[in-house]
């Protein structure tokens, strides 16, 4: 069975930005294995405005990012909403997206989601602890 995954949006950021990163050797090795990784519209529409704001990318090099980011990705649209996260209620979007994507694991640097560790079997973890487990 194929290992089913969601990057929360600092992952997917470091993942696909610093070279070497160890969010980056865990994605070239979920690829690797065939793993499934899912996303939604929501996480990508924070990513890219992070990439804007944060990173100052252009709209060009966020459409070009974009491009090898869907490469890897599996798009799905969470039908439940669910009130999770109460510090930080946008984190809800990452488990929205795992409930739909019946991922397994989350993979996030976010306190809010790790504090959870656990929510309907999956599991809330760091790159690190995903690169020992894969």
């Amino acid at each position: 069975m194929k290992i089913k995954v969601i990057f929360d949006t600092n992952v997917l950021i470091s993942s696909t930005l610093w070279d070497g990163s160890v969010a980056q050797k865990l994605l070239f090795k979920l690829i690797r294995k065939d793993a499934l990784i899912y996303s939604s519209i929501a996480i990508l529409s924070e990513y890219q405005k992070i990439l804007k704001r944060d990173f100052g990318y252009s709209d060009k090099e966020i459409s070009n990012i974009m491009e090898k980011v869907l490469s890897f990705i599996i798009l799905v649209s969470p039908k439940k909403k669910v009130q999770l996260v109460k510090e930080d209620p946008e984190d809800n979007k990452i488990i929205e997206c795992a409930i739909e994507a019946f991922s397994e694991y989350v993979i996030s640097y976010d306190q809010h989601l790790l504090k959870i560790k656990e929510y309907k079997g999956i599991k809330i973890i760091k790159p690190e602890e995903a690169l020992l487990i894969f």
